[in-house]
């Protein structure tokens, strides 16, 4: 398309500079023949006009100076006059569009002052107008028409011009003898002359001794130049010589005495006037061969200009549209190596992805090219070809080894986690002081989230996480897994509609995936503003929704994080360093390996709501108890109860104990851990509600922040169906240890997240732990199983001790 441009550009100039040049000179031609054609028309129109309007101009003085003169030569004049200005009128009123403005204005002038002409005549007529005025009058319109003559012999052609300067000047000196026989006639009629008809005579011959001698005769073709010298040689011409040289040499102080030659200068002035006509007649003829030359001259030049440029337009369009021709298909062959370039180098990509080598000079061709720019191009392609697929095959490596040695230091840092966890697992079995354990459930809490960090890193660097169940697992201990990961989980509120189970390879991930929402809904949140998650089955699956209530965000965000769930992009960890939402990240890769569908929106307390959409394949059926039994109840062989009885049921039964009364079985707990795993956790290393793929024991249950043993994990708000039993504060506590009851209406009541002090949650482990050892005896130790590899480890799998 900029080839198509580039040629056409100076072929569309060329044309329209063409088609200016042609269309200003056919504008000149028109304008010029126009001209020529007002001018053949308007010059002899003019000069008929004049001679009329002389005439009549002379009668009319004559009757003024003796109204007893007879009017019958006046009127036949008048007629002649009338039919002057009727042909002036219909010449001059067509064919003037175009005209410069100084024609057009003269024209108009002169059209406009023929129309006092009747009025001049019936002051005549009536006896109102005097000699000056009537004389004045006529003069004027003489005048007018005069100057319409001289602006038709300014024209732009110079040769045009000369012709034209010696007609107008012989048309003004007849003009002025005109003038001075009106003058001479009226004082002949009247016996004398005034002071201010002497002073004009005066003027008028000097004007037409000047114009005849200087300007005319100097100016005259030879031809007319003859025939001027024969009229100055003529008698006639002889009697107004001696007729004006008498006016000249009279003094103004002298009584006005006129010359005697009033006869002779009548008959001069009739011999003189038809030879002037035919003067001026000549000049005109002169003047119009030169006009109808200069128009033929220049459509001579128009026709020949804008057939040269019509032919210099087609050949450069031709040169341009060769060139452009052979440069698109040399450009078009470049840009298809460069589009083989785009499909061929994703796919080597893809290929080194997946393991394959590439050998980089079987991958890239050589294509020949010339040795003009376009061909020092194409050698650039090859070398950028060359190199691209090159840098593609080093970064690919490169990338390959980061994952790997990221994944590797993942593992080992999971393994230190996991050991670290289950250090804690014996502090805590070991120690009763209220602070000491709040201190190490505060350690638990961290390590917890320290393990899904880890995750992140394992995820990003292209593995999977290694926590695996066996067994379905209830939604509601899936929800608490993920509360138990999130650094301000006293925020978040929990209800769960009805007791929804998920498949055992969708707990790890779905579990994860709630837990970086949770903490994104607190981080972009301001405390101590809640955090909802609810949790339900619908039509389609099981939808998790968690509802914040910040400041939201942009719907164009919130249009680029749907689209991201929808399609995870393969991120490159490096250049994402400083994104501040990497755990979306995990979360889209997370939701597109199980098949989940994720919404952001915005919420109606002007935060965001994130929908999860759990397909039906992931929902499973809540497994029967087994051997028939109550479900949840331990076992002779030591199996625990069920994590979604927890931590009330056991409090139950140390209450009760301390009451003296019945005690059902507690559960009992493996080595390595901890009562909050007993309590909270997701189930029991024999039930297969929190078992790895090796027979290990997942940490997830144990992994909930501990708000007080009794609390453990629920220390966040839970709502909805739930098979906890109704718990009874300080049931399990020593009266020693028991605080007052508190009074309706206080502070702590109005509270809606209770926090116990460290010293009644440390108290309430305690007395957990001081009852659960009564209840199983010494008799119960044999139940216990070895510590050896494959004894489940709350923080780690066996996989990762093997490693």
């Amino acid at each position: 398309m900029i080839l198509l441009v580039l040629a056409l550009i100076p072929s569309v100039a060329l044309a329209a500079l063409w088609g200016v040049s042609t269309t200003q000179l056919a504008l000149d031609w028109r304008l010029q023949d126009r001209h020529a054609a007002l001018a053949e028309r308007g010059v002899a129109l003019t000069g008929d006009l004049a001679a009329a309007l002389q005439e009549e101009r002379r009668l009319t003085a004559e009757i003024l100076a003796d109204p007893g003169t007879s009017p019958a030569a006046l009127r036949k004049q008048r007629e002649r006059t009338d039919r002057a200005v009727r042909a002036f009128r219909s010449g001059t009123g067509s064919g003037t569009d175009g005209l410069h403005t100084e024609l057009r204005d003269a024209l108009a002038g002169a059209r406009e002052e023929l129309r006092v002409l009747p009025e001049v005549r019936e002051d005549v007529d009536d006896g109102i107008s005097t000699q000056p005025v009537a004389f004045g009058s006529f003069t004027v319109m003489i005048d007018s028409a005069l100057e319409f003559t001289d602006a038709l012999g300014n024209t732009d052609n110079g040769a045009v011009s000369v012709k034209a300067q010696p007609l107008t000047d012989l048309m003004w000196a007849t003009e002025t003898l005109a003038r001075e026989d009106a003058v001479l006639t009226r004082g002949w009629t009247a016996g004398h002359l005034d002071k201010t008809e002497r002073s004009d005579l005066v003027e008028w011959i000097g004007a037409q001794q000047y114009l005849f001698e200087d300007r005319i005769a100097s100016r005259l073709p030879e031809a007319e130049a003859a025939f001027h010298q024969d009229m100055t040689l003529m008698d006639a011409w002889h009697t107004k010589t001696v007729v004006e040289q008498t006016l000249l040499q009279v003094p103004l102080t002298e009584p006005e005495d006129l010359p005697r030659e009033a006869g002779r200068w009548r008959e001069a002035m009739e011999e003189l006037r038809p030879r002037l006509d035919e003067l001026t007649g000549r000049l005109a003829a002169d003047f119009h061969r030169a006009g109808a030359d200069s128009v033929r001259s220049l459509m001579t030049r128009m026709v020949a200009a804008s057939a040269i440029g019509l032919g210099a337009v087609v050949v450069v369009i031709a040169l341009s549209l060769w060139l452009t021709g052979s440069l698109r298909q040399r450009i078009f062959a470049l840009r298809d190596e460069a589009a083989r370039l785009e499909t061929e180098l994703p796919a080597v990509v893809e290929r080194l992805q997946r393991g394959e080598d590439i050998d980089v000079d079987a991958e890239v061709r050589e294509v020949p090219h010339g040795d003009d720019e376009l061909g020092r191009l194409g050698q650039t392609l090859n070398l950028a070809r060359r190199s691209a697929v090159e840098t593609a095959v080093r970064e690919t490596e490169q990338h390959r080894g980061f994952e790997r040695l990221l994944q590797r230091i993942a593992r080992r840092t999971q393994l230190l986690i996991g050991l670290q966890l289950k250090k804690l697992d014996e502090m805590e079995r070991r120690h009763e002081d209220p602070e000491v354990l709040e201190g190490l459930f505060d350690l638990d809490h961290l390590a917890a989230r320290l393990r899904r960090y880890e995750e992140n890193l394992v995820i990003l660097g292209g593995g999977q996480p290694q926590r695996r169940w066996r067994k379905p697992v209830p939604v509601l201990d899936v929800l608490r897994s993920a509360l138990g990961e999130v650094q301000d989980y006293r925020r978040i509120q929990i209800e769960v509609q009805g007791t929804p189970w998920l498949s055992e390879r969708a707990v790890g991930p779905v579990a994860h995936i709630v837990a970086e929402l949770m903490e994104n809904a607190t981080a972009f949140s301001k405390p101590p503003n809640p955090v909802e998650a609810r949790a339900g089955l619908v039509g389609r699956g099981l939808v998790v929704e968690i509802e914040d209530r910040g400041l939201g965000m942009e719907p164009e965000e919130y249009d680029r994080l749907n689209e991201m769930m929808a399609e995870p992009p393969r991120m490159d960890i490096m250049s994402r360093a400083d994104d501040a939402r990497l755990g979306l990240y995990v979360v889209a890769r997370l939701a597109a390996g199980l098949g989940l569908t994720l919404e952001f929106r915005p919420s109606v307390f002007g935060g965001t709501r994130v929908i999860v959409m759990i397909p039906a394949g992931l929902v499973a059926d809540e497994p029967e108890p087994a051997g028939g039994g109550v479900r949840g109840a331990a076992s002779p062989a030591g199996k625990s109860l069920p994590a979604a009885r927890g931590a009330g049921e056991a409090e139950d039964t140390a209450r009760a104990t301390a009451a003296g009364g019945p005690s059902p079985e507690l559960p009992r707990r493996s080595r390595g851990q901890a009562a909050a795993a007993v309590t909270g956790g997701t189930g029991g290393p024999d039930d297969g509600a929190g078992t790895h793929d090796d027979g290990s024991a997942p940490h997830d249950g144990r992994s909930a922040p501990h708000d007080g043993a009794a609390n453990g994990p629920a220390a966040a708000p839970v709502t909805g169906a739930s098979p906890l039993p109704r718990r009874v504060r300080q049931a399990s506590l020593t009266p020693e240890l028991r605080n007052p009851p508190r009074r309706t209406g206080t502070d702590e009541d109005a509270s809606p997240h209770p926090h116990p002090a460290p010293e009644r949650s440390g108290a309430t482990v305690g007395a957990f732990q001081r009852q659960s050892r009564i209840i199983r005896g010494p008799a119960s130790e044999q139940d216990i199983p070895p510590a050896d590899v494959s004894t489940p480890q709350p923080g780690g799998t066996a996989r990762e001790d093997r490693e």
